[in-house]
């Protein structure tokens, strides 16, 4: 059991009400897992507030309570601390639960709209394949060493973050990556983390339900690379018109990563092909078996990462030629009729304009393309038509269909995506609300020597619809239709 007094270390108290030096046995945010001896931290969310169930943590037998307002009732025998941001203390409190673990390895955050999941993936697997013991915390997976758990969020809670670091400290784990989100930052959770560095991939309109504004949302980036500290690096891609915002406060060593502008780390791509990209990165060429520039760019901030934590220019040039790409992300196959098909989680304007543009950067032209496309329910509208548009523009044929549509009507949603399409582009759209039946069309429509991209849920492997998720895999819907249509 820990002492309360030492887990408060750093926090920033305004009242206490009782003793800190008494010993607690675990630290919860959620009410309904205190129990006895436990630390409950009010924290107050976008749906409901912690400190509405103080009362019943306290029923449960937990020793002490940290929030931001004082209950009007408090019970002889428990400690009452008062911060002035809940968010925060749970996050310092989770890192010196741990023994802050983040110390003991080098921790590198990656943070932008697109490429964070990618980036920190082929991290992993180039520092695991120089024979490092490696962890890695994205939106797909939580690897501890060899040890694979699942994610629940692209930046989890603090006590995850810290407990897993915490076992990779256990493992010896020498390097971890970790997807650092914009939710992550403004709900505190990556405070009281020691990070050996930060790379900056690229911004686009995203998470406009969350935050307030473009420029909110920017400079909720931007406070992850404010707070490195000066041992660390910022590493930041130089073409996007907002990667020179994020160093402009930084105490960290600032270098930077392009393909069109002047850098410190400068790729250039050679060739571009559905086999993969040539890529020309310090005078050298490398081959991936990655596609696209948006990739190029990956590959290229991955290059720089190693570099500055002291691999070998040389060879961080060959274990990038061995880097398999990740599930869901440009995932590709050929079917027995000459069918190419691709999965990919572009679920924003911008990522998927990429995705697009690189199938018809490498299509003869002579193929249609097919894009199978939704948008998810309960999150920012306004990406809607945007993303409808740019589908519909790009594409032979755009198929409107449902995402995760949560607690909203799919077929709204589609309205809400249509409204984007301009007026030349109208016959090239149909709207399927099934989305099985929606890849269905697009295979049925394609013929030998087309495309086919199902767009927005990639690697997911549910659907979630009024509240339930029911299983559902783009990759194994459209193989499995194409087989069965003998394409």
């Amino acid at each position: 059991m820990k002492v309360l007094r030492d887990i408060l270390y750093k926090v920033n108290i305004e009242a206490v009400s009782g003793g800190t030096d008494i010993r607690i046995n675990d630290i919860h945010f959620d009410s309904r897992k205190a129990s006895l001896d436990d630390v409950f931290v009010a924290v107050p969310g976008t749906i409901t507030d912690g400190h509405d169930y103080i009362s019943k943590a306290v029923d449960q037998g937990v020793i002490a309570v940290v929030c931001e307002r004082m209950p009007e009732t408090m019970i002889n025998g428990v400690t009452y601390v008062q911060v002035p941001d809940s968010k925060k203390a749970l996050a310092l409190m989770a890192s010196n639960f741990y023994g802050n673990p983040s110390r003991n390895l080098r921790l590198v955050g990656v943070t932008g709209t697109n490429g964070k999941t990618t980036v920190t993936s082929l991290l992993y697997q180039l520092f695991k394949k120089a024979g490092y013991k490696v962890g890695l915390l994205s939106t797909v997976r939580v690897m501890v060493g060899d040890k694979e758990f699942p994610a629940t969020h692209t930046t989890p809670d603090p006590m995850s973050i810290n407990k897993y670091l915490d076992m990779m400290s256990a493992e010896g784990v020498e390097f971890c990556f970790m997807e650092v989100s914009s939710h992550g930052i403004d709900q505190e959770r990556t405070t009281g983390l020691l990070f050996a560095g930060g790379i900056f991939t690229n911004l686009s309109h995203d998470h406009l339900d969350y935050h307030n504004s473009f420029a909110e949302y920017r400079d909720v980036k931007k406070r992850f690379f404010d707070e490195l500290p000066s041992s660390a690096f910022a590493i930041t891609n130089a073409d996007d018109k907002n990667g020179s915002v994020m160093l402009q406060n930084t105490k960290a060593s600032k270098y930077t990563y392009a393909i069109k502008s002047y850098a410190d780390f400068r790729g250039q791509v050679m060739e571009n092909q559905l086999s993969g990209l040539l890529l020309k990165i310090d005078e050298q060429e490398v081959w991936s078996r990655l596609i696209g520039n948006f990739n190029a760019y990956n590959l290229l901030a991955v290059y720089a990462a190693a570099t500055l934590l002291g691999h070998d220019k040389l060879e961080v040039l060959r274990l990038l030629s061995e880097l398999e790409s990740v599930g869901g992300r440009f995932q590709h196959f050929v079917s027995e009729g000459k069918i190419t098909a691709i999965v990919d989680y572009a679920h924003t304007p911008d990522a998927l304009e990429n995705v697009l543009s690189t199938i018809n950067t490498v299509r003869t032209g002579n193929e249609n393309l097919f894009t199978v496309v939704g948008c998810g329910g309960d999150r920012d509208k306004t990406k809607r038509p945007k993303m409808a548009g740019i589908a519909a523009r790009l594409s032979t044929t755009a198929i409107f269909t449902s995402d995760n549509p949560r607690s909203e009507d799919p077929e709204a949603i589609i309205e809400d995506m249509e409204k984007g399409v301009e007026p030349q582009d109208y016959k090239k759209t149909l709207s399927v609300t099934d989305r099985k039946q929606a890849i269905k069309t697009a295979c049925t429509m394609a013929v030998p020597g087309d495309i086919i991209l199902i767009a927005g849920k990639g690697h997911e492997t549910y659907q979630e619809v009024k509240g339930v998720r029911t299983d559902f895999d783009d990759m194994e819907v459209v193989q499995t239709l194409l087989k069965q249509l003998n394409k």
